[in-house]
């Protein structure tokens, strides 16, 4: 797997800018550890090996590093040639949390292939007292853009109020 799970969902969380209708969010230096060990709990876990996918279910929290990620449900989806995760689908209230950002939807798609990261419904992004939210935001990993749309709405807090 070229990428982490802590890379995407830290991608998700560092926003920077925003607009009206649309914003252009630049990521820039996404840093993480991929070789930290991935926890992950939940009430129950499914292997479905037929069609390449595990699903955790209930309570979900995956931590790797100081990355903490919850939702009601993780799909992993691997490939069938090389048996690497290829996708994950979080649903049912996404929260994903560092010492610093914090961003959560009711959704996140992150294909590992195509690197992409894209969370929808009711985003919001806050990053110490700034917040930015929006129906929908994609992020490409790989240069560290993001896309936000749907009533993108921002307050940004400016040093001394």
């Amino acid at each position: 797997m070229t990428r982490t799970i802590a890379a995407t969902f830290l991608a998700a969380t560092l926003a920077a800018s925003a607009g009206w209708a649309q914003s252009n969010v630049d990521l820039g230096g996404i840093s993480a550890d991929p070789d930290a060990p991935v926890e992950v709990t939940a009430d129950s876990l499914s292997v479905n090996r037929e069609e390449g996918t595990a699903v955790f279910s209930g309570n979900v929290l995956i931590g790797q590093g100081e990355l903490r990620i919850s939702a009601a449900e993780v799909q992993v989806i691997y490939s069938e040639e090389t048996g690497d995760i290829t996708r994950l689908l979080a649903s049912g209230g996404v929260t994903m949390v560092t010492e610093t950002e914090q961003a959560e939807a009711q959704t996140a798609d992150y294909d590992i292939d195509a690197g992409q990261l894209v969370m929808e419904g009711d985003v919001l992004l806050t990053q110490g007292a700034s917040a930015l939210s929006a129906g929908r935001m994609v992020v490409d990993l790989d240069t560290g853009a993001a896309q936000m749309d749907g009533r993108v709405r921002t307050v940004f807090q400016q040093d001394g109020n």
